[in-house]
């Protein structure tokens, strides 16, 4: 009885540990800095979150930042375009198919989260993410690996 119970609790730990690969959480803060420059996504996963947490304490709208992926070919242009939209729209040119996913524009404190559709991306594609609030992009970017 104990094994069985005992190999429970093991399948249990391991389906865990496997769902917490299909997630991960960035920071950012009132430097203009993400705490990881990659992501790596395992091949298993269907859909991966991404959670965004602001560390500093700056509001929104003098230090806000979010966290957008689009294919590396976009990324540059997508922000300079998204720079013309506004923080109302998140910085991001509403309805523009290079955006793959975003979160929100947050301020510091926040913390939000948005889910990849691992489905509809290239293994072996090259994507990226970053900040579109204006002029961030440049240091706040950083490769998403799907495996």
């Amino acid at each position: 009885m104990k094994k069985a119970i005992l190999g429970v609790l093991l399948a249990l730990g391991s389906t865990a540990a496997w769902a917490d690969d299909c997630a991960a959480t960035i920071e950012a803060n009132d430097a203009m800095q993400y705490n990881l420059k990659e992501m790596t996504v395992p091949a298993s996963c269907k859909s991966f979150t991404v959670t965004l947490k602001h560390v500093g304490k700056l509001p929104k709208n003098t230090m806000g930042h979010d966290w957008v992926l689009s294919k590396t070919a976009d990324y540059q242009a997508l922000a300079m375009a998204g720079a013309q939209a506004g923080l109302d729209k998140n910085y991001l040119p509403e309805g523009d198919a290079r955006v793959l996913a975003a979160t929100p524009i947050i301020g510091g404190g926040e913390e939000t989260s948005v889910t990849v559709d691992v489905n509809k991306l290239d293994k072996g594609g090259d994507y990226s993410f970053f900040c579109s609030f204006p002029g961030h992009f440049a240091v706040m970017n950083g490769k998403f690996i799907l495996k």
